[in-house]
């Protein structure tokens, strides 16, 4: 995993879910500090990624944060982390980790099971316009 930037967060997201597919574009457009970097869990360095580090497939399937060198998230403790890195409004969203993991996860779950049924699925990961490749590895 060396070629992953030390300084970035990575986000590894579920490329052909409409729902993380805009969750994705939100933190595009309120990452002011530029702290995230993006890879489709479908994606071979998304599948290396997770080999990496040794993340059971079968306990997540829509999001991951990975902070290289020092930690990664999965389920609703990732969505957590990143509303903390965004501030602003969302930092009233983080507030939500005073609560028990299981409780948060129960709900992340609970959507992450229907997120295809209520918001579509696309046939294929989605491509980066050219002002936002950087945002995105390959």
């Amino acid at each position: 995993m060396e070629k992953l930037p030390k300084d970035k967060k990575i986000i590894l997201f579920d490329g052909v879910c409409n729902l993380c597919d805009s969750a994705v574009q939100l933190i595009i457009k309120h990452d002011k500090k530029d702290m995230f970097r993006f890879v489709a869990l479908q994606s071979d360095l998304g599948q290396r990624v997770i080999k990496h580090l040794g993340i059971d497939t079968q306990k997540t399937d829509s999001i991951i944060l990975y902070q290289p060198g020092f930690a990664y998230f999965y389920k609703s403790e990732a969505a957590l982390e990143i509303t903390k890195d965004l501030g602003g409004i969302f930092y009233f969203v983080s507030l939500f980790s005073i609560l028990p993991v299981s409780f948060n996860n129960s709900i992340y779950d609970y959507i992450a099971r229907n997120r295809y049924k209520w918001y579509g699925k696309k046939d294929n990961c989605m491509i980066p316009t050219p002002e936002l490749q950087d945002k995105f590895l390959v």
